[in-house]
């Protein structure tokens, strides 16, 4: 999955060198020009960097959410320490690897410029077919492979992490985890009739709703984690 995606990314970025340059430029330019620092200081900028970035990057790697750990704590470990930091490359790949591809090539291929009204995957959608050397169909069809992969995985994940909590809240009643399947079942095949910012406000809410406690027992567990992670390097003979 992340093979092909990243492997098509770096195709339009290979194939489009000479505007690396200015697409990096352009990121600096939007994030620092005087309309957004102004914007910042009204409380407007600070609102949507909150809003988008903050937003979006939770739901691209959920860090601080509190649902990895729930598939973390089935690996068989003697150190937890490490599976932590095991946990931690999914949110590497996640954010810094595909966002970043994702986000080069959009820019690269101008398909921003020539359809500004594009939102959600039809941006990277656009993307791969101005971008990729391949008939436009191709280009789609690869994004539709990737996407049919992303979303079915995602789709499992957080079925898995659904059920694990609702065992531990009705002790694991088979009748109840049949119905919430069934439900969860009819939310996936509701949902793509919704639009694309109803999806995002729903997603955003919830998350929020979800970081809130986990946030709250990530620093009171604090000085437990920097222990657990102290000792290992230890015993690793490692530096912190």
């Amino acid at each position: 999955m992340i093979v092909i995606y990243v492997s098509c990314c770096l195709i339009i970025i290979f194939t489009h060198l000479d505007k690396i340059p200015s697409a990096v430029a352009l990121i600096f330019k939007s994030a620092f020009s005087i309309n957004a620092a102004a914007g910042g200081i009204m409380g407007y900028g600070i609102k949507t960097a909150m809003q988008k970035g903050v937003a979006r990057g939770i739901f691209s790697n959920e860090a601080g959410l509190g649902s990895a750990p729930i598939a973390a704590a089935a690996a068989k470990t003697n150190e937890p320490a490490r599976q932590g930091l095991v946990t931690m490359t999914g949110t590497f790949i996640d954010t810094i690897i595909v966002c970043t591809m994702t986000g080069l090539s959009i820019i690269i291929s101008g398909c921003i410029e020539q359809n500004p009204e594009l939102e959600g995957v039809a941006i990277t959608d656009a993307a791969f077919r101005y971008g990729l050397p391949f008939p436009e169909k191709v280009s789609s069809f690869l994004l539709m492979i990737c996407l049919m992969f992303f979303a079915f995985t995602t789709i499992l994940g957080w079925n898995y992490y659904s059920e694990r909590c609702l065992s531990y809240l009705t002790g694991s009643n088979k009748t109840l985890t049949i119905v919430f399947r069934v439900l969860y079942i009819l939310a996936v095949f509701i949902a793509p009739y919704l639009a694309v910012s109803a999806v995002w406000n729903i997603s955003d809410i919830f998350n929020g709703l979800m970081a809130l406690p986990n946030v709250t027992a990530l620093i009171a567990l604090s000085g437990i984690t920097v222990k657990e992670t102290e000792s290992y390097f230890r015993k690793l003979k490692l530096p912190r």
